[in-house]
C-alpha cells in the first residue's frame, strides 16, 4: 500500500480489526521512509460496477461519491460515523447485488434516499433538496407534507 504522505510503496501494517458489521477490516498502517501512520479498509467487492449518467456517459463506480454525498447531508447531525459507514456498506451490497454491471444514478440515488429516510429525517431532506433540484421553500414544503414527518407538520399546525 502506498503512504498517501510520501508515495513511498512499501508501507507496513501495524494493526488490523474488523469492523462492528463484519463487512470491512481497518487496517492501521506505519511508513517507515517518513514515520506517518494512517487507516485503510479493506471490503469485498462482488462485481466490478459502472455508473449510466444521465448523459449517457458510463464511468466507474466510485464508493466515495456516495460517502461525501452522506456526510455533507449528514453535516452536523448527530449521526455516529460507524452508522454512515453501515449506511454506505448497505447501499453498495445492492447494487452489486442486483446481478447488473451497470446501474443508473437515479437508481443510486433513489437508493440513498431510502436508506437516508430510516436514518435520519434532517439528513433526508438535505439530500432530497439537491437529488430533486428544489427550486423554492415551496418545494421543501410539499416535499415535507409528502414524506410526513409529524413533527413538521404539529410545528407548521402551531404556527398557523
Amino acid at each position: 500500500m502506498k503512504c498517501p504522505f510520501c508515495n513511498h510503496t512499501d508501507t507496513q501494517v501495524k494493526d488490523s480489526r474488523p469492523s462492528e458489521d463484519g463487512g470491512t477490516i481497518r487496517r492501521r498502517r506505519f511508513c517507515p521512509e517518513c514515520n506517518s501512520r494512517f487507516t485503510t479498509f479493506e471490503r469485498v467487492q462482488l462485481r466490478e460496477l459502472f455508473v449510466i449518467k444521465t448523459s449517457g456517459d458510463r464511468k466507474p463506480f466510485d464508493r466515495e461519491k456516495i460517502a461525501r454525498s452522506l456526510h455533507i447531508a449528514l453535516r452536523k447531525r448527530d449521526v455516529d460515523s460507524e452508522e454512515i459507514e453501515k449506511t454506505i456498506n448497505r447501499i453498495v451490497q445492492k447494487l452489486e447485488s442486483r446481478g447488473d454491471s451497470e446501474v443508473t444514478t437515479h437508481d443510486i440515488g433513489e437508493l440513498v434516499m431510502e436508506e437516508l429516510a430510516a436514518l435520519d429525517k434532517v439528513g433526508y431532506i438535505r439530500y432530497a433538496s439537491v437529488y430533486r433540484n428544489f427550486a423554492e421553500a415551496r418545494d421543501f414544503e410539499e416535499f415535507v407534507e409528502q414524506i410526513g414527518i409529524p413533527e413538521l407538520k404539529k410545528e407548521k399546525a402551531e404556527a398557523s
